[in-house]
């Protein structure tokens, strides 16, 4: 639906820049770069320690540091 492919959500999942926690869902997410140059969220489900679950990505602006 936000146009962002399996590989790219696989890039962000194995190599993450920051994490959080979904104001909307309480889900864990995180954030990372992918090959193609964008930064995105990923809105996960923790199914096992080895194991998550996409629920959605996006792409998102990078944060500014202070």
């Amino acid at each position: 639906a936000h146009g962002v492919a399996k590989a790219e959500v696989e890039e962000v999942l194995q190599s993450p820049t920051d994490d959080d926690i979904s104001r909307s869902s309480g889900r864990p997410v995180v954030f990372g770069d992918t090959s193609t140059g964008r930064h995105l969220m990923v809105v996960y489900e923790e199914i096992d320690r080895h194991t998550v679950y996409p629920v959605t990505a996006y792409e998102v602006p990078r944060r500014r540091e202070p």
